[in-house]
């Protein structure tokens, strides 16, 4: 039968209508009234036990006794306090160590084994899922509501676990684990990954060889598939399971710079100066789209639309479905080097240090964010804030419908090539060796996380390379490199990285010829990966 729960004034699940207590009828004061204990030996007997409990067997009583004991059940109850303490006083310690064994067990109570299971299962969601495991080791019956999958679900629920992740785990679940609840299976697999993320335990990556001797200039990741992009004109198509190469996808005749990846769609930008869009498992490009008079050095995608910019200072609105170009931006006067699309607004950021704002329906440009004293290389735009990284070393934050500049963030020592914009949390990523997190509303810094030192750092940024990579977590600020330790030779580099919850995928090679151009593919999920080979 399906146990129907309702939420307390706290928002966590309570019991609705009438529970039935063990003697039938519904709880009720009657019902919990019992005769209060009067003494141990009443409390003994409430408790189950014989009240012919274990004597001390070390001879006869001493005389005397029934008159003392006489003595004392006549005294009132603060008399016979004061009695006990002055007899704890003058026992040995072996003494007050035999009251106590007879005693305490008399105290412990199982109260979740005497509340009506709703009850029991309310409290219970007060404890944190660490607790809970814990209390599943208690006894059978907390074992039973240990594993209640509802009492789970809330736990996924408070974590931001969702749905689509338990009904996953509800279709993985081997027969010999089918009684297991499937939320609580998707918190503990959500908690592994976690975990393995910060410990770095991916077991043996993946590596997949392509691309020759080639940089791999941009990268893709959507489901079981990956798109890398190279300076040798093509793309290939990856499966993140088997690690073969699906597809290569050849036509354009320079080198590819730019992608975008929807499900299977797949958008790349070349220095051909036009843009193709690619079916990636036929491998069929389905449109070639034609405008830009320069090389098409970056584009987003939203839904249906991607908006490239090009070193022809221009920025296009394309329609993937039909081909089309619907918008054309002009007000640039230097290339076009990063875009931001959300289906309302265009912010791009130029050579010429301008970040703009634009309306693409009407093609008016809004605001003309100035401040910068180089190049914009970066950007992030959350529909409110627009974040701009430059090779003057600042980055900035802006009021999208203000325009502006809201803060100024100063510590980094060289250019920003990229960022990430999460909630009001911002990781930027320096060519100086270091990632920032900052917090863009206050405009504080929150950690500052040091990297490998290279002298190079500033030469391989403007060739549009990153040097090794370690692995952080912006809140804990702990540090991994499970990428570093496969680029370690001299020469290593990191080009690319992209992830999803449970991959990282890394674009790596060398700028000196020493290192072939390859992908690593981590697996933080390994006990899904285990469960599959098996």
């Amino acid at each position: 039968m399906k146990r129907k729960l309702d939420h307390g004034p706290d928002g966590r699940p309570f019991p609705a209508g009438k529970k039935h207590c063990k003697g039938g009828g519904y709880l009720s004061p009657s019902c919990l009234a019992q005769a209060t204990p009067t003494t141990f030996g009443d409390l003994r007997l409430a408790n189950g036990h014989s009240a012919q409990r274990r004597r001390v067997t070390s001879g006869p009583p001493p005389s005397g006794l029934q008159d003392w004991l006489q003595t004392f059940q006549m005294w009132s109850g603060p008399e016979r306090l004061l009695a006990l303490d002055e007899l704890i006083d003058r026992c040995e310690t072996s003494q007050v160590k035999h009251v106590m064994q007879v005693i305490e067990p008399q105290f412990q109570r199982d109260f979740i084994s005497l509340l009506p299971k709703e009850l029991a299962l309310y409290v219970l969601t007060f404890l944190p899922p660490r607790d809970l495991l814990r209390a599943a080791q208690t006894c059978r019956y907390w074992r039973i509501l240990a594993e209640d999958n509802l009492l789970w679900r809330e736990k996924c629920r408070e974590e931001g676990i969702s749905e689509s992740a338990s009904y996953r785990r509800r279709e993985s679940v081997r027969p010999s684990t089918a009684a297991v609840s499937p939320w609580k299976s998707a918190y503990i697999r959500q908690h592994r990954i976690e975990t393995n993320w910060r410990k770095g335990d991916t077991g043996e990556p993946m590596v997949l060889k392509g691309h020759d001797d080639h940089v791999i200039t941009c990268l893709q990741f959507s489901g079981d598939l990956i798109v890398s992009g190279s300076d040798d004109n093509t793309l290939k198509v990856w499966s993140v399971v088997t690690g073969k190469c699906l597809q290569t996808l050849t036509g354009h005749t320079g080198g590819v710079w730019c992608s975008q990846m929807a499900v299977a769609t797949v958008i790349s930008g070349s220095t051909d100066r036009t843009l193709r869009v690619w079916d990636a498992e036929s491998g069929e490009c389905v449109h070639t789209l034609y405008g830009h008079t320069s090389t098409v050095r970056c584009m987003h995608l939203h839904g249906n639309r991607v908006v490239s910019g090009s070193r022809d200072t221009t920025l296009r609105v394309w329609n993937v479905t039909t081909g089309q170009c619907e918008h054309v931006l002009t007000g640039h006067v230097a290339a076009v080097r990063c875009v931001q699309y959300d289906g309302r607004r265009v912010v791009s950021g130029g050579y010429d240090y301008m970040v703009k704002v634009w309306d693409p329906e009407t093609e008016v440009c809004l605001h003309t964010l100035q401040g910068h004293t180089n190049r914009v290389y970066s950007l992030q735009f959350d529909g409110a804030f627009v974040v701009s990284g430059s090779l003057d070393t600042s980055i900035r934050v802006w009021d999208a419908e203000t325009g502006g500049c809201v803060h100024t963030l100063t510590g980094h020592q060289s250019l920003t090539s990229g960022m990430e914009l999460r909630d009001n949390i911002l990781v930027s990523g320096n060519a100086d060796s270091t990632v920032r997190v900052w917090d863009i509303r206050t405009g504080l810094c929150l950690h500052t996380l040091q990297g490998k030192t290279n002298s190079k750092n500033q030469r391989m940024m403007d060739q549009r390379r990153e040097p090794d990579i370690p692995l952080w977590c912006p809140s804990t600020c702990w540090e991994n490199s499970p990428v570093t330790s496969f680029c370690s030779p001299p020469g290593g580099v990191v080009w690319r990285i992209k992830a999803s919850d449970t991959r990282l995928v890394c674009a790596a090679g060398s700028r000196n010829g020493t290192e072939e151009t390859k992908l690593l593919i981590m697996d933080f999920d390994l006990e899904d990966r285990k469960t599959e080979a098996d």
